[in-house]
């Protein structure tokens, strides 16, 4: 009788094993899929957080341009750096859009983790969809964000969901990322400007929007800061 006890108390012991396993991995998995949700909640805010800043940098551009001065004098000099292409801020400041002077804007980094670090740049060389005439927008560009940014972004503005807009290289410069040597510097490329594949857009027209770069694979979101 003794031997048929423990036996019976063996037996409860490994079932118990196995339910504690049971919930072990449940609680697991749980926990994988909160930090998901964080990491999704996470993404929304951000991608709110950016297009706000977009919508800074536009109210600049607009501050500028409502005091007469001319789109081509318009510059996008960073406060803390004149050794880039886009100049020194302290040349006629009343033209600059992160001067107090002129447009008022602040100078940003992008939030942390939505693209590899590189910072805002912009750009008259893309024709946006359904935005202005047929010439090159001014445009303001966050480039090499992530496919999950990407993602987020878009279904924030309403496109549909698991599209990403194709951004056609068949113009020049390749994509609303282009080159270093194109940003913006006071001329617009409105002889032959980048023009995307609007039929990849679910959604017209296209102020905003984060697209996919056909030529490198890259993902890039741009906002329209003046539409021509």
């Amino acid at each position: 009788m003794k031997s048929g006890y423990q036996s019976g108390n063996i037996l409860v012991y490994v079932l118990i094993g196995i339910v504690l396993i049971g919930l072990l991995t449940a609680a697991i998995r749980n926990v994988g899929g909160y930090k998901d949700n964080i990491d999704a909640e996470d993404l929304l805010i951000k991608a709110g957080q950016v297009q706000r800043y977009g919508a800074e940098l536009a109210k600049g551009v607009t501050i500028i341009l409502e005091k007469n001065v001319s789109e081509a004098d318009l510059r996008f000099a960073p406060p803390d750096d004149n050794t880039t292409q886009y100049g020194d801020i302290a040349v006629t400041p009343e033209n600059q859009v992160f001067s107090p002077d002129g447009g008022r804007a602040t100078y940003k980094a992008p939030p942390d983790g939505v693209n590899d670090g590189s910072p805002w740049e912009f750009f008259a060389t893309s024709q946006i969809p359904q935005v202005g005439s047929d010439k090159a927008e001014l445009i303001a560009v966050l480039p090499n964000v992530t496919s999950a940014f990407c993602e987020t972004m878009n279904s924030q503005l309403g496109f549909a969901s698991g599209t990403i807009p194709i951004d056609d290289p068949a113009g020049a410069p390749p994509c609303v990322k282009g080159p270093a040597l194109n940003r913006f510097d006071g001329s617009f490329n409105d002889a032959s400007p980048n023009t995307l594949d609007d039929t990849t857009f679910s959604k017209l027209p296209a102020y905003q929007a984060c697209v996919v770069c056909r030529s490198d694979g890259s993902y890039n979101y741009f906002y329209v800061l003046m539409a021509r």
